[in-house]
């Protein structure tokens, strides 16, 4: 008679379920930092001085390591050659770190002469103190973020694997998409709060610290996932070092560059990605400069996007475990995202609804897109190939945001000046979202692309995600 297998730790669901609950806890601090200043864009100008390309370099700073140094790729490679835990440990601290510099650089102490501030007064003396030693905080930001974030990734995967793991991963990015909403409506509210009970609009920077803060208790909440994980670790040791097929050789990461179905889906992902990311970074603004809205309802509005995240993406990622089609609704999800910017370029109808499909199409594409990665890689080559879709996302990334600046100075001459002199001007943005429409199309055609070759690759990404 054979004998009864022993079941594994995340055989029992409270047990996979709170983990993955512990480390959407880290990974939402990270989304909080990211969009901590974005609701502050017109602070920065009138604070620091900064023009929208100044804006546009700062916010880019943070995709800089991962597409001039590979750092996604690396520490994918690191994280499934070293494990979860000193990956993780190493880079959730380094993103940590990276925000409190960022806080400091934004600081009236750095700014009024404080350590650091004549060094970097010392070069390129075209670019103020405050945005060099900003960008150098947003830029240690990235470079433990993305990383951190392909952690996290591998360890829904990791728990996951044969189960709920479409839903796992789709609670995980609404969890964490929880920090970008609490960051669009918390930031305006703590510089209102700050002014009324200190009173002291110079310290308009306590979004930013509080945001360091929250991202040092997602290092807490990582160290007791730590625990957990070395749990799982002993208990599968034995079939680990029996199968050294699941060991990852350098090598695996050129079959992935070759792996035509994996090229498309990463190119869907930097294509959709560079339209909403750098877009969410402006929407504060946008709210401001063509609604006429304070910049309290400003980031209200643009908090639609991540809590409608928080109910569709669940939602659509049960559809993907259970009944399938992930390939047909990152189609749909693409096209609601043209259809999105062209209706914020081309009518004043109200932001409300735009900003609600926008969350739609936002829970439709990643909920069905990052599980789907998981059909086409192996599990052991999971944290590289996540590594390799973040550094070409990276590239978009980098390049939008501050394109988006760039374009918006171009076309709005001299509204910069006058916000920084104290005046009052508006921005027009209807061609930063003509491009973001644009990548929008592009995304849709890589799509159409991905559901076509899946009916010969054999990787069933029109088929359930859960097998039993």
């Amino acid at each position: 008679m054979v004998e009864t297998i022993k079941k594994k730790i995340n055989d029992n669901p409270a047990t996979r379920w709170g983990i993955m609950l512990l480390v959407s806890l880290t990974m939402a601090t990270n989304y909080y930092f990211y969009d901590a200043l974005s609701p502050l864009k017109f602070l920065m100008e009138q604070e620091l001085g900064f023009s929208s390309a100044d804006y546009g370099f700062f916010t880019a700073a943070y995709s800089i390591p991962n597409v001039f140094l590979l750092m996604a790729v690396v520490g994918g490679i690191i994280l499934d050659k070293i494990g979860i835990r000193i990956t993780g440990f190493t880079f959730i601290f380094i993103q940590f770190l990276g925000a409190i510099v960022t806080a400091y650089g934004a600081s009236p102490y750095f700014n009024e002469g404080g350590f650091g501030y004549d060094f970097m007064a010392s070069f390129w003396p075209n670019y103020s103190p405050a945005l060099k030693m900003t960008s150098l905080g947003f830029f240690l930001f990235g470079l433990g973020a993305e990383t951190s974030i392909v952690v996290i990734s591998k360890v829904i995967v990791k728990w996951f694997k044969g189960k709920e793991i479409a839903l796992a991963l789709g609670l995980n990015i609404a969890i964490a998409r929880l920090g970008m909403g609490a960051a669009m409506i918390l930031s305006p509210r703590l510089i209102i709060d700050s002014a009324a009970t200190l009173p002291l609009w110079n310290n308009w920077t306590a979004p930013i610290w509080f945001g360091a803060l929250l991202l040092g208790i997602g290092l807490l909440a990582f160290l007791v996932y730590m625990i957990w994980d070395i749990r799982f670790d002993r208990q599968v040791k034995e079939r680990a070092e029996a199968d050294p097929t699941e060991e990852f050789r350098l090598s695996d990461l050129g079959k992935l560059l070759t792996n035509r179905s994996f090229i498309v889906i990463s190119m869907l992902c930097v294509t959709f990605y560079s339209a909403v990311f750098p877009f969410m970074k402006y929407a504060p603004d946008l709210m401001i400069n063509k609604y006429g809205v304070n910049p309290t309802l400003a980031g209200d509005i643009s908090s639609i996007l991540p809590f409608g995240t928080l109910l569709f993406t669940p939602i659509f990622a049960w559809i993907c475990d259970y009944r399938g089609k992930s390939a047909s609704l990152m189609i749909i999800g693409s096209l609601l995202l043209v259809i999105v910017h062209l209706t914020f370029a081309g009518t004043n109808i109200t932001p409300f609804i735009p900003m609600f499909v926008l969350g739609v199409a936002f829970s439709l594409v990643p909920a069905a897109m990052w599980p789907a990665v998981a059909k086409i890689v192996e599990t052991n080559k999971i944290g590289t190939a996540y590594g390799v879709m973040f550094t070409i996302q990276a590239f978009g990334l980098m390049v939008f945001p501050w394109l988006i600046g760039v374009i918006l100075d171009y076309y709005n001459p001299g509204v910069a000046e006058t916000i920084s002199a104290g005046g009052t001007a508006v921005y027009n943005y209807t061609m930063p979202l003509l491009m973001m429409a644009a990548l929008g199309l592009v995304g849709l055609v890589f799509a159409f692309i991905l559901r076509h070759d899946d009916k010969t690759s054999g990787y069933g990404l029109e088929l359930p995600n859960k097998m039993d």
